[in-house]
């Protein structure tokens, strides 16, 4: 298919549209609810509640016998749920440390997953029960009522999440604080976690157990970059998330046998990457052109005080200094002559002949009153 066929499709042809509205439900949830996991710097505890889903989906299958989405997303869902729990209670109760704790609980509910998911297999109905979908996930199957689902448990999370939105700030910054202020903190970090777990849970099906956790933390980590308002970067990670979700549908469309779920983890790391090279004050390539701007414009007040001050020991500004008197005034001799032809090009400076300098009337105007500041810093 080509692009235009896809773009088209998103409003005609049935699969795309409902894969993409599947896609954008996920990234929404997921990036809203994965800001406050990031902020925790709990971006583990994702990757965890994704692994312990699993073994709740293959006994939701063998207690039931029955493969409809919503019966399966309850079982991982509820081991989800529990193993977030045991978490907890682990760190609570012992000292082990929060990430040892999150590693242990992961390993052990996702190989219980996977002996559940091999003795399914070797059923009668491991042909039609198509439980591997939730641990690599595969979006092309996601049917209208799917989706349904997703955006039910989606709103009703995102609900939730506004209507505490007060006392998830106060667990993200100051947990201790909520504490002394009377509010039942344990029960509100169970709540957001329970909030966490839905988010996971819905996603199982797109892009599966394995790379779900991407989904919770890329877009929250890429809106990082970009803002220090809770509010915005809740809005920016589910924009996020709603992108990445729809372009990998939408690139999974355009080429066969191009798995979904991969594609749109690749799509979101595309955007984390981009956020963290171009954001502005935190971004790599924002931060080396500040520091670029901020070197020359040093490099140009240092020869600017130093014309002034050479000015000041003759009767006329126009007295014509030569490069070698400048260079041995600065501690980087060699990049005086470019810094001199970036004065001359900012009329600060002129060269009457070549090898000699002097100030011109709008350069001693600039050069008096950076030494006005630079003396008040003082």
């Amino acid at each position: 298919m080509t692009l235009v066929e896809v773009l088209q499709g998103l409003f005609t042809d049935y699969t795309i549209r409902t894969v993409a509205l599947g896609s954008a439900t996920l990234g929404i949830v997921s990036g809203a609810l994965g800001c406050f996991a990031v902020l925790r710097r709990q971006s583990l505890l994702g990757d965890a509640i994704s692994h312990t889903a699993l073994p709740g989906v293959a006994l939701a299958f063998l207690l039931t016998g029955s493969r409809l989405p919503l019966v399966l997303l309850a079982g991982a869902a509820l081991s989800g749920w529990l193993g977030t729990l045991t978490v907890m209670a682990v760190v609570r109760r012992s000292r082990i440390k929060t990430d040892s704790a999150l590693g242990m609980v992961l390993a052990v509910f996702f190989g219980f997953g996977l002996v559940l998911m091999t003795y399914v297999q070797r059923t009668p109905e491991a042909g039609k029960a198509g439980l591997d979908k939730f641990l690599f996930g595969q979006a092309s199957t996601l049917m209208s009522a799917d989706v349904w689902t997703m955006g039910v448990i989606g709103a009703i999370a995102l609900a939730l999440l506004f209507l505490f939105w007060k006392e998830f700030k106060l667990l993200a910054f100051d947990q201790e604080f909520g504490t002394s202020m009377g509010f039942p903190m344990r029960v509100i970090d169970i709540l957001l976690t329970t909030l966490l777990v839905a988010a996971i849970v819905i996603g199982l099906q797109t892009v599966g157990v394995v790379l779900m956790s991407a989904m919770v933390v890329a877009p929250a980590a890429a809106a990082r970059q970009w803002t220090d308002r809770l509010g915005l970067m809740l809005v920016l990670s589910s924009v996020f998330g709603a992108v990445a979700g729809v372009s990998g549908a939408l690139l999974s469309s355009l080429t066969e046998r191009l798995p979904t779920g991969p594609t749109i983890v690749l799509c979101v790391s595309a955007i984390v990457l981009i956020s963290l090279l171009f954001a502005p004050n935190r971004g790599l390539v924002y931060n080396w052109l500040r520091s670029f701007r901020q070197k020359r414009d040093l490099a140009l007040d240092a020869v600017l005080l130093d014309l002034l001050e050479l000015a000041g020991q003759h009767e006329s500004l126009r007295h014509p200094h030569t490069v070698a008197t400048l260079q041995s005034m600065n501690g980087r001799p060699r990049g005086v002559p470019r810094t001199l032809d970036e004065l001359k090009r900012l009329g600060w400076a002129e060269a009457p002949a070549p090898g000699l300098w002097h100030l011109t009337d709008k350069g001693e105007s600039k050069a008096t009153r950076r030494f006005s500041e630079l003396g008040s810093v003082r």
